[in-house]
């Protein structure tokens, strides 16, 4: 499309005179949005594969040129395409979660995603990473709360993906984190 050009190099002459568009200008009581037909309401797997895809397509354009896709990323592709259930999809994305942020830390300016150099073990107190901790504990607890992932699942996944990352027992991990 290069006979587009940039927006910057298009000029656009300024209204002479201030103006003002109301609803009412367009026959009466009317409005644009009244006359498109409704947008068809998605099942809760279809948001859930949109937002799959969405996440994927997310991760692999942030990884930086020469960095390993995480591992989780293809278990959620995989659940993606066969069309897992929603409780399956959940649980793929949270892991996927905890791995982007566990494991890559994100370059501020450009969105990149590299392997962490950070040794999580002795930076337990840092404010970030308790942070980080924290959102993802809490994520899963919200996953739980609105039926999208078993107790037992949520478990399995903060067991391995956060709580072995410490080296805490899950009470003392509960503890550290305020629960």
């Amino acid at each position: 499309f290069s006979f587009i050009g940039s927006p910057r190099h298009h000029h656009v002459p300024a209204p002479t005179a201030p103006t003002a568009l109301h609803m009412s200008d367009f026959g009466g009581g009317s409005d644009f949005g009244s006359a498109m037909p409704e947008k068809p309401e998605q099942t809760l797997e279809e948001k859930l594969m949109e937002s799959a895809t969405t996440y994927i397509v997310t991760i692999e354009g942030q990884l930086a040129e020469g960095v390993k896709q995480p591992e989780s990323l293809e278990k959620l592709r995989k659940a993606r395409d066969e069309k897992a259930d929603a409780k399956t999809l959940a649980a793929r994305t949270y892991e996927l979660m905890i791995e982007q942020g566990m494991t890559y830390d994100q370059d501020p300016d450009t969105g990149a995603l590299t392997p962490t150099e950070w040794d999580i073990k002795d930076n337990l107190e840092t404010p970030e990473v308790k942070k980080e901790f924290a959102y993802l504990y809490q994520y899963g607890i919200n996953l739980i709360g609105r039926g999208l992932l078993d107790e037992a699942d949520a478990k399995a996944i903060v067991m391995e993906g956060l709580i072995e990352r410490t080296g805490k027992t899950p009470e003392e991990f509960d503890a550290w984190l305020g629960y």
